[in-house]
Formats: structure tokens, sequence, C-alpha cells
């Protein structure tokens, strides 16, 4: 699914543009005109977005940028070629990301865009071997399921995919050329039924899966989920610190941000600390799937930036999507992403906006949808909360303002019977609640509901950026919103319960 520009400067729409430059998984049904994750790339007015841990439609307010953006691109091909336009405003992105993560352009943090989250974690992967293909990696990781489905192939070295990003064909499965030997050692975070496992007993293991690893002549790449599908952070932090500070070089870190749930001084804490650092702009800030950033530190230093990127990550990533101060990315071909170039510009978009909110207002209104939401789930006998543990980050040092509210809310479904009882609900019953919710028709007078896709059998309600950002403008504390949450809920009890009643009547649309 290439994007690069035809002949003449001419461009493809918008739309064609916004799902173009990615892997299989942006194709659209040509039947639904929507990805396998049930996103349009055009604004659909009657679908409310509580889905932000998997993906939300574009808003139109993003979608009018983004159109200007088109028109501006458009214009610079009549004097630029596509990979000079395209390095000019990757460049330009670059720096307005790091500007609103509180970092400065100048103190020498990389930051790497990618087509998607396992997009990224196979550039870390690599940074980490470090050109060393004959020394074998571990890969330690807690609550791999959580991630994404192909992270796994992606960290180990493999395609993940029937096509990378840059068009190229792929197997999914098969190594990349050049890869160094790597296993991917991985501790469970939750016991079978959803129940989450003792921190501690989690952090010992993987302590053990370290030392294992180290004393073996391993270099280890240890995984920090922050956070995962369900919200969870691991393994904790202190004891990502204190194996650090016990084997130091031998362990790099790579913090799984992608759901992009943490405040600029959570994110600049974890690069102080020699961290890499991977977001997406498709989760918590609801720009269009799919947009991938790795974000390097600067204790990196010179040698692994000079080292030529092996030749297999051709398929994957354009030298003009790294630094400048990145010489070993001339290794890398040329090639004008201009979808990710437009997915990114979206997302930015709402950082933006999410940014200009208060923090101590955004702090509330998190907290009163969290609390209302968490309310319901434990009164009504069609839903059954899964519980997650508190987000604590003090061993960081920092001082955030919200980023410790739980935002990604998992539950289970069940069907009351006449006599008292509760059934649970099967995975299968579970993803066909999932597609129905999201299913109306914009002409039949319905809302639609995006929720987050079924982890084993637990639908997510989210919040995000966007819907905090409409909150702050209707004035009242997130009300609207909450609103919207509650005939969401409506929508699914009903379906657990039996069939389903026609539902017109809603609070005012959200995420505009």
């Amino acid at each position: 699914m290439r994007s690069d520009a035809p002949p003449g400067g001419l461009l493809p729409s918008t739309r064609e543009l916004l799902v173009s430059g990615g892997d299989h998984r942006i194709a659209l049904d040509p039947a639904t005109g929507r990805n396998p994750y049930g996103c349009s790339p055009v604004a659909t007015s009657n679908q409310v977005p509580f889905g932000s841990s998997t993906c939300s439609g574009i808003s139109p307010l993003a979608l009018a940028v983004v159109d200007a953006l088109r028109e501006r691109l458009a214009s610079g091909l009549a004097w630029s070629s596509p990979a000079e336009l395209y390095r000019q405003e990757m460049d330009r992105l670059r720096t307005e990301l790091l500007q609103l993560c509180g970092i400065d352009a100048a103190s020498g943090t990389g930051l790497v865009f990618a087509a998607s989250g396992t997009d990224v974690h196979l550039l870390a992967a690599r940074v980490a071997c470090d050109g060393e293909t004959d020394r074998p990696l571990a890969v330690i990781t807690a609550g791999q399921s959580e991630s994404g489905s192909g992270v796994r192939a992606a960290l180990a070295g493999r395609h993940f995919s029937t096509c990378s990003a840059l068009g190229r064909p792929t197997v999914p499965g098969e190594m990349l050329v050049d890869s160094c030997e790597c296993d991917i050692l991985d501790v469970p975070i939750r016991t079978p039924d959803g129940t989450p496992r003792d921190a501690k007993l989690v952090d010992a293991e993987i302590g053990m899966l370290v030392e294992r690893a180290v004393g073996a002549g391993r270099r280890v790449l240890l995984v920090l989920m922050d956070v995962s599908k369900t919200g969870c952070i691991a393994p904790g932090i202190a004891s990502v610190l204190a194996l650090r500070r016990r084997w130091g070089s031998a362990v790099q870190v790579l913090v799984d941000a992608c759901q992009f749930r943490i405040e600029p001084v959570t994110l600049q804490a974890y690069l102080r600390h020699g961290w890499m650092v991977a977001v997406t702009g498709s989760k918590f800030l609801t720009g269009p799937p799919f947009s991938g950033a790795l974000m390097l530190p600067p204790t990196l230093g010179a040698a692994r930036r000079t080292r030529p990127l092996p030749p297999a990550l051709r398929a994957y990533s354009a030298r003009e999507e790294w630094p400048r101060d990145w010489p070993g990315a001339e290794a890398l071909e040329s090639h004008a992403n201009f979808g990710l170039l437009m997915r990114w510009q979206a997302a930015i978009h709402e950082l933006r906006a999410f940014q200009a909110v208060p923090p101590q207002l955004t702090r509330d209104i998190l907290r009163r949808f969290a609390t209302a939401v968490q309310m319901r789930l434990s009164r009504d006998p069609c839903f059954e909360a899964l519980p997650v543990p508190a987000l604590d980050r003090t061993a960081l040092g920092a001082l955030p303002t919200w980023d410790d509210i739980q935002t990604i809310h998992p539950f289970l479904l069940y069907r009351p019977t006449p006599g008292g009882e509760r059934i649970p609900l099967g995975r299968d019953e579970t993803a066909d609640i999932h597609r129905r919710i999201a299913a109306t028709s914009p002409d039949c007078g319905e809302w639609a509901y995006q929720v987050g896709q079924p982890v084993g059998c637990a639908l997510r309600l989210c919040m995000s950026a966007r819907l905090v950002v409409q909150a702050a403008r209707d004035r009242d504390l997130g009300a609207g919103v909450i609103a919207q949450a509650m005939a969401c809920l409506d929508k699914i009890a009903a379906l657990a319960s039996g069939p389903v009643p026609r539902i017109t009547r809603q609070p005012q649309a959200l995420g505009t």
C-alpha cells in the first residue's frame, strides 16, 4: 500500500491517502468502507468514539486539517520532489511533536516515525541489536498478550503481515535478513479468568529471566508496558529501575507507551533514564490508524547513530522518517509516505487541542468519567469490571496531573436469568456485540458506538484526548460524555440480555 506521489505532482484524495502507506490492516473492506477495526477514513457523524484503546475514526476538525495539508502538498510537488517535500514535512512534525511533549529539539532526543506501533517495535529491536547479529538478544516482556497482535513477531525480527508499510510483499513469521538471534520471554500479568496476578510475583519472575539471560551472555531488551490493552503497567517501574542499576548496559529498556496515556513529564522521565519510548497517534490521541513513533534517548550515543541501519529495514522504514542527526539512516532508501504524514498531522492536531485544556480540568473530567463508569459496571448485572491495578509511576520521581487516573475500563458481559443467575458470555458472543453496536447506518437515526475490541471476553470503554476536549468545550465537566457512555452501556446491556430495542434519542453527538 504505497503512497508515493504519482508523476505530474498529482495526489490521491485525502480519503485515499489516509488508508495508504500501511500494511494489510489499513485496507478497507469494500462492503463496509471500514478497516478491520471498524474505522472509516471519513468523519462519521453518528458514531461515538469510546474505542481509543483500539483506534478511532478521524474527527471532522482533524479531517479539515489534513485536507489543508493535502492541498499544501499538491502545491509543493510543483517545485519539490516527493521525497524532498516529505522530508521537510516530517522534520516539521518531528519538531512539533517533541515540543508538545516538552522536549527541546536540540536535546539530542531522536524521534523516528513509523507506520504503526508494531513497526515501532520492529525498529526498536533492531536498534537494540546494535548491528551485532552474532550475539543473541533476549526480549523480555510482561503481559505480551495485551500488546498488539503482531508485536511478538516484530520484536523477534520477523515479518508480521503479508505486505510492509512501504509496499513490499512479506511472509508473516519469516525472519528478516541479517536479523540477530532473538528469544521472546514473557510473564503473564493476568490469570486465565482476567484477575491481575500479584505484581511482586510478576516482577520477581521478570528479574529471574533477566538474570538468566545476562548470565548466559545475552543482551536483554526489557519491555515495560505503560499501559497495556486493559490499562496495566507491567513490570513495575521500580523493579525495572532496580534491574538497570544491577545489570547496567546489559539491559536496555523499551517503554511500550503506544496507548500514549502518559503526560509529557512522564515521557521525559523515561527518556532521562535512557529508555526508548514507543508511542502512537491513534490510541488516546484518536488520530487515524495507523501511526507510530520511536523516541530515542540522547544517551544512545554517537556510535549507535552512525552505524548503518540493516538493509532489511528498507521494507519498513525510509530515511526521511529518521532524524537528520542519525547518519546510519542513510543506508535506508528514500520514500515519501504521505499517508503516514497525514495521519500524524491529524494526531498532532488532537494532541494540541488536548494540551490546551487546563491540566486540573482534564483531571476532573477523567476522574468524573472513571467514577461514573465504574459505578455503572458495579451495579448492572450484565457487567463485571475487570480489575485494573493502580497506575503507580512514583518511582520515576515525576509529578503528573492526570495520568494516574484509569482511562481504559475493561469489563465482562453476562446474561441475567429469571432465576437471578448470570451466564457469562463467551468470546464469540462478545465479539458479535462489539460488531453490532458499531454497525448502525448513518441513515437509520441510531447512534453507533465504538468500544475497544475484545481482549479475551472483555470489552473496553475508553476515555480519550478528543473526548476530554469535547467535555471542556461543553463546560459540563464531562456530563455529556458520561451520558453517552451510559447510553453505550445501555445498548450493550440490551444486547447481552436479549433483543436490542431501537435507540434513537441520545445526548448530543460527541467527538467533533
